[in-house]
């Protein structure tokens, strides 16, 4: 008897035209993080060639990722995303560590090092002394959970600003650049006497961050008209896109700063901006990109607290996390947890030389391992179920897959070889995953019936 997929995909589903989901693809992936990596990436690569190569690298990986993603999307198109994925593949057991790995690192996590690229462009504007990105870092995480706990709703166009304010940014840098930077001569070693080996890896950790976000925009395969036919030339003229403005806004970095300055820049952006254009212009960047990753934790915030709640309300024993109140419509126990974690790991950071880097660290290993076992979870569940509907199946099968699981294994290792303390903490958050594990299967079962029916 053939099984039907956990949720029909019938045609009424099929609304998003192919441009509104490059658009979509676009929107999620452009970031807080080219505001801030390039730096990093420079300071480890040393040279120009192999910056740039780097950065065409991410956008390859990114679109082997999306790829892959996007046939586990289209087959089960449910809102649970990985947290599906794998608990469909290993068990419910797998879904609730990475349910928790979640709540301890990866959203946390995100929320911490998007407050300090906050805090960095703060400081910037009005200095508060040496801990001042910090200061600022804490004071993003605290006024916006409180802002969420009362329950006030955003302006509808919130989103869409910031992504018009760092696409207006982007845009404006590459033109200057390539118009008025000067062609500096990049520096002929890697910064801090690293290793090739170890140079690369760490580069790509940064890298492949800034590309974060196709995971999430290859979940709307389910969406799309065509799926079969036109998915694999959307998430080409996405990906492709954004590799085109990553490498763009990097050539322009190089050409108003060079490797040297650009490698020693805290605001990369700002900086280049004054190079060219002065103070004022320094100031005016400055202050667009601390609006934009301001508004850009409080999305993560809010998105976040709510698929923390999920966690609570699958798993009894961490039922706090499921405490809602109708007025003001806010998962309440889960924002104050999220918020208490988060401001632990801005402390955290704030004991490192940079924050940014000590939870790019932090959530890094977990990030890949899970990113490592969702690739392998598609081809488990080509071989377990090959009765349920795929609207697209990825090219070149099992090719593809191995090579994303290949680079995600790779990835793994670099983040847990090249990262510092940063990355020690968060693979001890995972692992204290286990233990509580066994306490939320105590008593009424491991999971709700939502779960166990693979629910949305």
């Amino acid at each position: 008897m053939r099984a039907k997929p956990p949720e029909s995909i019938g045609s009424a589903h099929h609304a998003l035209r192919p441009i509104d989901v490059v658009a979509i693809i676009v929107g999620l992936v452009i970031g807080a993080g080219i505001f801030k990596a390039p730096a990093i990436v420079a300071g480890s690569l040393g040279s120009e060639p192999l910056i740039l190569t780097a950065w065409l690298l991410g956008g390859i990986v990114s679109l082997i990722g999306a790829l892959c993603y996007a046939e586990l999307a289209s087959a089960y198109p449910t809102r649970g995303g990985e947290y599906h994925y794998l608990s469909r593949a290993y068990g419910r057991r797998l879904g609730f560590l990475f349910g928790w790995s979640r709540l301890a690192v990866l959203q946390t996590g995100s929320i911490a090092l998007l407050a300090f690229v906050f805090g960095d462009y703060a400081s910037a504007l009005w200095p508060l002394g040496e801990n001042g990105a910090a200061i600022y870092a804490a004071t993003a995480v605290v006024l916006l959970t409180g802002l969420n706990l009362v329950g006030l709703r955003q302006a509808s166009g919130l989103q869409n600003a910031m992504t018009l304010i760092t696409l207006g940014g982007l845009l404006t840098i590459i033109v200057l650049g390539l118009t008025l930077g000067g062609g500096a001569v990049p520096a002929a070693e890697p910064a801090g006497g690293l290793r090739p080996g170890e140079a690369i890896g760490l580069a790509m950790i940064f890298v492949l961050l800034t590309y974060g976000g196709w995971n999430e925009a290859a979940y709307v395969s389910s969406e799309l008209r065509g799926a079969r036919r036109n998915m694999v030339r959307v998430l080409v003229v996405g990906i492709g896109l954004i590799t085109l403005a990553y490498l763009l806004v990097n050539l322009a970095y190089l050409r108003m700063l060079g490797v040297d300055a650009m490698a020693g820049s805290e605001v990369v952006t700002a900086d280049a901006m004054r190079a060219v254009l002065g103070d004022n212009a320094a100031r005016l960047v400055s202050a667009l990109i601390a609006v934009a990753v301001f508004a850009s934790i409080n999305v993560t915030i809010l998105t976040g607290a709510r698929t923390n709640f999920a966690l609570g309300r699958d798993f009894p024993a961490l039922g706090f996390l499921a405490r809602w109140r109708a007025q003001g419509n806010a998962p309440v126990g889960a924002l104050l947890v999220q918020g208490a974690v988060a401001l632990a790991l801005v402390f955290i950071g704030a004991q490192q030389r940079s924050g940014f880097e000590t939870m790019v660290h932090y959530v890094s290993p977990v990030f890949w391992l899970f990113f490592l076992l969702t690739g392998l979870a598609l081809i488990v569940l080509r071989v377990r179920e090959p009765q349920v509907a795929r609207p697209f199946r990825v090219p070149l099968y099992p090719v593809l897959p191995i090579l994303f699981v290949g680079s995600s294994t790779y990835m793994l290792y670099a983040s847990l070889a090249y990262s510092g303390l940063g990355a020690l903490l968060g693979v001890a958050l995972l692992v204290l995953g286990v233990p509580m594990l066994w306490w939320a299967g105590r008593g009424r079962g491991l999971v709700s019936a939502s779960v166990k029916q693979g629910g949305s």
